[in-house]
């Protein structure tokens, strides 16, 4: 049985990602990319599925470790274990590749003599199929269609094959090492070139410490912002620049539930809260690659503009469902793909707009046609705004005229006519930009709020309230003093409250969004709240459930999609890209040096 989601911590090489249990064992990588099958999969089944565990001989699986942390500044990952025969640490990181991904878990002797144990059970085609294994050259190499994987330890360490498993057994004293590497290549290709592991060991502590030290954010919480800038960057598919959501599939947001879902791909919704982050915080590389993943992903017909895309553009993310796993503690289907790609979720378009405007704004050079293509998503627009939509939490339900839709429709007709005005040459419709802008911002307002309760809701003539609706004063449909946006801040607070923490939207009952169950309280809405709580003027509040939010992460630092507080436990994909991004914009937020 898998571990509580936030006993994982997460390793990676900026293409994909490991997650390793506090008992040592990695339950979940999927090589050689984020969305590529998983070769360890126990995640979401059981041991069966897949897993590499190494750890003292004499502790039962499951058993946690006496305390791990992430080494200062970097993802490398040390993991301690203290014994009645002895202390050992092991040292679990993925070095930046050249050619090959590979896994290196470093095991050392602290004191006395440690017997160890190392389970490795590589299952291919997430936990479906079993390789063919093999001895090379004093390897274990696995080959099952067109993976192959090759294990070996430095010194040499016998192995043997036991339960369709491979096993290690060895001991170390103080100031023993023994380093074992997992590298994956295509089958058809030959073996890469070996990796030093310890030589890999200090090339990726130097590069994770060089580029954390990049960090301009100096206030309050600094670790915790630097922990979650490396979070993101780990979540990183380097050679596109592309920004995976999270790195799993089908952590539920409800245990033993259906919501269930692939978040290993790139939305769109994250774009300008993403580029925020990284510009505020001095990553203007990472934000002109993301920018510019996002120009092509972007690029063709605007009718076509997507609201999620694989990690280098795909358009095609077909979800499917994988019968064969359980499921994490029998939280099934376990899909793959994603069906919202195909949704209509008119926001979006304002992301695209705003994060080029934001881009402008701190100064990245245009790109060329840049300006043609938000022409093109204007026009469209334009003409499309009036719709209703499936909203920026993809229901699948009816559509609906959801008020944040319409509001990101205005933000992308604000930022086409701010460009205009800055430099009147750029071709375009100022008039009817101006025209829809007003339009829609009249439209929102009469239709879209209850003077009755004095808060926005979420779509025409509902009652239920949706946390979106706290970015309204943060994009500037409205100013944070206007009646309106307090009034639905205090709303949303008391309407939406779980534990003092935020649900998206509400799911009791006749759920909104088409799906069966409930779900936890959204942490990325958490960090609106208190943004907006700031916002408003009630800064110690927001402070107050800032540091309560940072309390919720695990013991590296790293948060879920969601918490559950009757529970205590994060729920959903992990670690999730939007609630870091999230805990950097609001600790930039709440702490910027001019308050």
């Amino acid at each position: 049985m898998a571990a509580r989601i936030e006993d994982y911590a997460l390793i990676g090489d900026l293409q994909t990602a490991a997650l390793v249990g506090r008992d040592g064992s990695v339950d979940w990588l999927c090589l050689p990319r984020f969305d590529s099958a998983a070769c360890f999969a126990a995640l979401v089944g059981d041991e069966d599925n897949g897993h590499w565990r190494l750890a003292p001989a004499a502790t039962e699986p499951g058993t946690p470790c006496t305390r791990r942390t992430y080494l200062p500044d970097s993802l490398v990952l040390e993991t301690v274990w203290e014994t009645a025969d002895g202390t050992v640490k092991v040292t679990d990181f993925m070095p930046q590749r050249d050619r090959a991904p590979d896994v290196v878990r470093i095991v050392e002797g602290v004191s006395g003599t440690v017997p160890m144990l190392g389970v490795l059970r590589l299952r291919f085609d997430y936990g479906s199929v079993v390789p063919w294994i093999r001895r090379s050259d004093g390897h274990r190499v696995a080959v099952a269609g067109p993976d192959s994987a090759w294990l070996r330890s430095e010194p040499p360490v016998k192995t043997y094959g036991h339960d369709f498993s491979t096993r290690s057994e060895f001991t170390v004293s103080a100031g023993d090492q023994v380093a074992f590497v997992l590298t994956w290549h295509p089958s058809h290709q030959p073996r890469p070139a070996l990796v030093d592991p310890h030589e890999a060991l200090r090339h990726s502590l130097a590069d994770w410490r060089e580029w954390a030290g990049r960090c301009t954010y100096d206030g309050p919480h600094r670790e915790a912002v630097v922990r979650s800038l490396i979070t993101l960057k780990a979540l990183t598919y380097a050679p596109t620049g592309g920004i995976a959501a999270a790195c799993t599939t089908s952590l539920p947001e409800e245990i033993g539930g259906v919501r269930n879902w692939d978040y290993r791909y790139c939305w769109l919704r994250d774009s300008t809260l993403t580029l925020g982050a990284l510009l505020s915080a001095g990553y203007g590389d990472e934000a002109a690659a993301w920018r510019a993943w996002l120009l092509r992903a972007a690029a063709g017909d605007p009718a076509d503009l997507q609201v999620m895309y694989g990690l280098a553009g795909e358009r095609r993310l077909t979800e499917t469902e994988l019968p064969w796993l359980a499921g994490y503690e029998r939280s099934t289907p376990v899909r793959v793909g994603n069906g919202a790609v195909k949704q209509l979720q008119l926001d979006v378009y304002g992301e695209v707009m705003d994060s080029l405007h934001l881009c402008r704004r701190w100064g990245l050079p245009a790109k060329p046609h840049e300006w043609k293509l938000q022409r093109c998503l204007m026009e469209y627009i334009k003409d499309h705004w009036r719709e209703p939509d499936e909203g920026i939490w993809e229901i699948r339900s009816p559509r609906r005229h959801f008020v944040h839709s319409k509001v990101m429709a205005w933000v992308a007709a604000d930022r086409a006519v701010r460009a205009l005005e800055a430099e009147p040459d750029l071709p375009g419709d100022l008039d009817g930009w101006r025209a829809m802008r007003d339009e829609v911002h009249r439209e929102v307002c009469e239709r879209g709020f209850d003077a009755e309760r004095n808060t926005f809701t979420q779509s025409y003539g509902s009652r239920e309230l949706d946390a979106a609706t706290l970015l309204i004063p943060r994009v500037g449909f409205l100013p944070p003093g206007d009646p309106r946006v307090t009034g639905t801040v205090d709303a949303v607070r008391r309407e939406l409250s779980h534990g003092g923490l935020l649900r998206r939207y509400t799911t009791d009952a006749k759920p909104m969004d088409g799906v069966p169950g409930n779900e936890g309280a959204f942490l990325a809405c958490s960090f609106w709240l208190a943004e907006a709580l700031h916002r408003t003027g009630r800064t110690e509040e927001a402070r107050t459930l800032f540091e309560r939010l940072l309390s919720l992460r695990n013991d590296v630092g790293l948060l879920a999609e969601e918490y559950d507080p009757d529970a205590l436990r994060h729920l959903g994909n992990h670690p999730q890209a939007f609630s870091h991004i999230g805990l950097v914009n609001a600790a930039l937020t709440l702490f910027s040096p001019q308050d």
